[in-house]
């Protein structure tokens, strides 16, 4: 259970927001944040997005404390234990409903991601609906993966922690980013059923080669011809390196959401138009690496210049080396550190490990009291290391008491 005695960490800045307040949850160490953008003259202190997140992590446990300074620059979280969906802590039916709202302007994977990692640590399985005018499926300016990615890039990298059951993302209505980049009133729902005392130990250290190429190329509210346009563009970079690419198209109408307009007050108008696509290519040892292009709010981009720069990215990607991209190397530590006390180690290119993010995260680790990496240079592979995790033997305090 968490130990809400002890003095809080003391963070600076709103970097990193998500991933510091996983690992106090995680750990149930109770965190300080201090100088969220002070110096901001128009929106000082916490943005949309993350108290939309300090709600989500609310409603998924029990016993969370959240302080907030008047002015929204100091922040002050203790963990409680993870519970889910379990019944009393404010699910309806089994379901948790978070509502986004429209000033949002993180995709829906800003608050996805976090809540995979905590919930193989729940008390019971967990069931959130994601709803309101702020959910954006796509990928979004701000550097959030699809909600495609997440479910095709990161879901199935559990199954090699040895937690693969009853785990499902469902797109129920997609949406790209609205005016300005914020809004796209879309619906995802996430059900994580598989919860585990402990991690298995990770050993992943040989990445293949790319066998492979899946995608998802999605349009809202524009026509279906976007959509082919992206994918024959993408396929002409992509067919030559592998033949077994198949991209998948899908179209639906733009989602509604009340009209702001004062002389028509009980109507509606369009959001979340668009079009994008998201790419994962598989290796034959089961590594993945995915990219993600979204069309921009304001529009200009046409669909073929879109197909192309998400294979470069792909490319670029599957080219940094390693068995796990960047975009899933945070949740994989993570996981690795959680687990039982044995060594685990996964290959990781260099660029990638070189990143601020896993730096910082490295960093935040260290604070948390879990244990550091160990590094050494990879055989045969000269732009990759092994890093070596130990497991800090933790796991799940509410599956351990229940």
């Amino acid at each position: 259970m968490s130990n809400n005695t002890h003095t809080p960490l003391r963070f600076t800045t709103q970097q990193a927001f998500a991933s510091r307040l996983t690992l106090a949850t995680l750990t149930g160490r109770p965190i300080r944040i201090s100088q969220i953008r002070p110096s901001s003259l128009h929106n000082p202190g916490l943005a949309p997005h993350e108290i939309s997140l300090l709600r989500l992590l609310e409603a998924v446990t029990n016993g969370s404390a959240i302080e907030i300074s008047y002015t929204g620059t100091i922040l002050e979280y203790r963990p409680g234990l993870i519970t889910g969906s379990a019944p009393g802590s404010g699910a309806s039916g089994g379901v948790i409903h978070h509502e986004i709202s429209a000033t949002c302007a993180r995709g829906v994977s800003y608050f996805l991601i976090p809540l995979c990692l905590l919930a193989p640590f729940s008390k019971a399985p967990v069931n959130v609906l994601f709803t309101g005018p702020g959910v954006i499926t796509s990928a979004t300016p701000a550097g959030d993966i699809s909600a495609d990615s997440v479910r095709t890039a990161i879901l199935p990298l559990f199954a090699k922690f040895g937690i693969s059951n009853s785990i499902e993302l469902r797109i129920l209505r997609r949406s790209n980013p609205g005016p300005r980049g914020k809004g796209g009133a879309g619906e995802v729902q996430l059900v994580f059923g598989h919860q585990v005392r402990l991690p298995k130990t990770l050993h992943l250290l040989n990445p293949g080669r790319v066998k492979r190429i899946r995608g998802v190329a999605y349009c809202t509210g524009v026509p279906a011809s976007n959509n082919a346009r992206m994918i024959e563009a993408a396929r002409g970079i992509l067919n030559p390196m592998t033949g077994d690419t198949y991209i998948f198209s899908d179209v639906s109408s733009a989602p509604y959401i009340p009209s702001r307009d004062q002389s028509t007050p009980n109507g509606k108008t369009k959001t979340g138009i668009g079009f994008g696509l998201s790419l994962v290519a598989e290796s034959s040892t089961g590594c993945l690496y995915s990219a993600d292009t979204v069309s921009p709010s304001s529009g200009g981009v046409p669909p073929e210049d879109l197909g192309q720069q998400c294979a470069y990215q792909l490319l670029q990607s599957v080219s940094a080396g390693g068995t796990i991209s960047s975009v899933a190397a945070p949740s994989v530590l993570t996981l690795m550190a959680m687990g039982s006390e044995d060594v685990g180690r996964v290959q990781i290119g260099k660029d990638v490990i070189g990143s601020e993010q896993i730096i910082g995260l490295a960093r935040d680790m260290r604070m948390f009291g879990l244990s550091g990496w160990g590094f050494r240079e990879s055989t045969g592979q000269e732009n990759e290391v092994v890093i070596s995790v130990v497991g800090r033997g933790v796991g799940n305090v509410g599956r351990k008491i229940a």
